[in-house]
């Protein structure tokens, strides 16, 4: 079930879309990359773990900011050309 609980200003969405896209672009990095290049290998990893605190923060932030509604088992999604925050959960 998919049910809209806010928005986010367009500054909001801009900053949690480059996270976004950081953070898939280092993901897809790390099924090419191998460890045997441990300089960069630990670069990418370092990197990624600290993108994906930002993005784990960025959604803490706004969800005590808006107060949206949760739910167990549940997780929002942002719709990057609305705005909108959607509560999606598997009912």
């Amino acid at each position: 079930m998919n049910k809209i609980v806010g928005n986010v200003t367009p500054q909001e969405r801009d900053h949690i879309q480059m996270l976004f896209e950081r953070r898939n672009g280092l993901n897809e990095l790390v099924k090419v990359l191998t460890p045997d290049n441990t300089e960069l290998y630990e670069r990418l990893v370092k990197d990624l773990g600290e993108t994906t605190t930002k993005f784990q923060n960025w959604w803490d932030d706004m969800a005590a900011k808006y107060q949206w509604e949760s739910a167990v088992n549940a997780n929002w999604q942002i719709n990057f050309n609305t705005c909108e925050i959607t509560l999606v959960t598997d009912v």
